[in-house]
């Protein structure tokens, strides 16, 4: 069975949800795709049933706060069950080549030495080129440049085990240049800060974001059959979902899902 596990849904700024970030399951396994700004992952995974045992891939997209610092508590977590002999194997962590010494320098400077001398021994920080290709949960996964306008952050696009093609843009448009790894997805999961109504109030382009709209008129251009909008502000709680599926209904006609933190899409 593969899914997508959502366990954060918000933007930086959020009070009400996580920060987004998400797992994709394959069977018991799991690649964790960033980790939101702290140790609320641990709760997410916990409610979730993700044991810390069953990650060996986890990506970090780029370096900011609310994608990046829960990475600290996941080596800190992953190296306490592998001191124990709960943990086998090892796990590689994936970021582009410019985050390497980041997530290393804040694992050094936060974690105990004992756990932190498994960086580099068993927790591996693997550097990435732009459309370069990695094996994780079999898949074939291609990571590439999003080019951001605001710090270097990568995406990626794979192929499921059903033949869908699936694509993370990071938290920023889309741009022209990742076409190839756009078209013909099948679901496409994308940023979306408000709702188009509420631009002139949350200012998404100010922070190179996009609204509800913006999302999907692109996919409709494109002819996604699957949307997923999250990293939103949190305004709308317990609201959220019917009011941007109700804008988001009117430009595009694809399956238009606006997941809650927590919620398991079948993929």
């Amino acid at each position: 069975m593969e899914q997508l596990i959502v366990l954060g849904t918000g933007n930086a700024a959020v009070t009400k949800y996580y920060n987004t970030c998400f797992a994709l399951a394959r069977e018991d396994r799991y690649f964790l795709v960033d980790t939101g700004g702290g140790n609320g992952i641990l709760a997410a995974l916990d409610k979730s049933g993700i044991p810390v045992h069953a990650i060996h891939d986890i990506f970090i997209s780029h370096e900011h706060c609310d994608h990046l610092l829960g990475v600290v508590w996941m080596i800190r977590m992953i190296a306490t069950a592998m001191k124990k002999g709960s943990y086998e194997g090892n796990c590689t962590i994936y970021c582009h080549r410019g985050l390497v010494s980041v997530i290393d320098t804040i694992a050094k400077l936060t974690i105990q030495g004992k756990f932190y001398r498994m960086v580099g021994e068993r927790i591996l920080l693997e550097g990435v080129e732009d459309r370069e290709h990695r094996k994780i949960l079999e898949y074939d996964v291609e990571f590439f440049d999003i080019h951001s306008t605001k710090a270097k952050q990568y995406g990626f696009t794979t192929v499921l085990d059903n033949g869908r093609k699936l694509t993370f843009l990071g938290d920023e448009p889309y741009n022209e240049a990742n076409r190839t790894q756009v078209q013909g997805c099948a679901w496409l999961l994308h940023e979306a800060f408000c709702m188009d109504g509420e631009a002139a109030k949350f200012s998404p382009y100010e922070k190179h974001h996009s609204t509800v709209k913006d999302a999907c008129e692109l996919a409709e251009r494109m002819r996604i059959p699957r949307l997923v909008l999250w990293h939103t502000e949190d305004s709308h709680y317990g609201e959220r979902k019917k009011l941007y599926r109700a804008e988001g209904q009117k430009y595009y006609s694809g399956e238009l899902y606006v997941p809650d933190d927590l919620e398991r899409i079948e993929l």
